[in-house]
């Protein structure tokens, strides 16, 4: 399976260029984010995950600014290939939220497989993306929370640290196409 989709920021001041690949041993998310918050700014993000979904390995880097290169086990073990150490602070996180887009919100709903109403909570390595190139790229754990409202079409997402909820519509590949407030697809290229 090979999917190209691009996302428009709800505000129309950024778009998202991005890539989904399914093979037999992985899946793979690459795209490039253009915003302008408060300054321009785009990014390239890449993540990989196993056959089960869980995340492997995380790569973001600014145009002209920070980078950042995550390894992880798959149980929640973390590793930073730039500083070469362990990120305990991730400990248990099995997914990445990458702030900018949302590629990312794809892997827990293929990872979780939720029936319908079925609820849960998951850990995330979240990545700040949101202010442009001067944030530090220093991700952090964020409790989330995935619902299935209809079975292959809709899922709720929560963030429960600050509450925020969204609505997602996702299409037959579990790609979001409408994130209310932050992000509108346009059509598959």
């Amino acid at each position: 399976m090979r999917t190209i989709v691009q996302w428009d920021s709800w505000e129309g001041n950024g778009v998202d260029h991005c890539s989904f690949v399914k093979n037999a041993d992985s899946f793979v998310i690459e795209g490039v984010v253009i915003g302008n918050r408060s300054e321009g700014y785009a990014a390239h993000y890449h993540v990989r995950a196993d056959s089960d979904f869980y995340t492997r390995e995380v790569r973001v880097e600014f145009v002209g600014g920070p980078r950042l290169h995550l390894l992880a086990d798959g149980k929640g073990n973390w590793f930073d290939m730039i500083s070469g150490h362990p990120v305990p602070s991730l400990a248990g996180c099995l997914d990445v939220d990458i702030a900018a887009t949302p590629a990312t919100n794809t892997l827990p709903i293929k990872r979780l497989a939720l029936k319908e109403q079925a609820t849960h909570d998951i850990l995330v390595a979240y990545i700040p993306l949101a202010t442009g190139i001067e944030c530090d790229l220093v991700p952090r754990v964020m409790t989330q929370n995935y619902t299935c409202l209809i079975l292959g079409k809709r899922y709720r997402y929560e963030s429960t640290p600050n509450g925020f909820t969204a609505e997602l519509q996702v299409d037959q590949y579990d790609v979001v196409l409408d994130y209310p407030e932050m992000f509108r697809r346009r059509q598959s290229l």
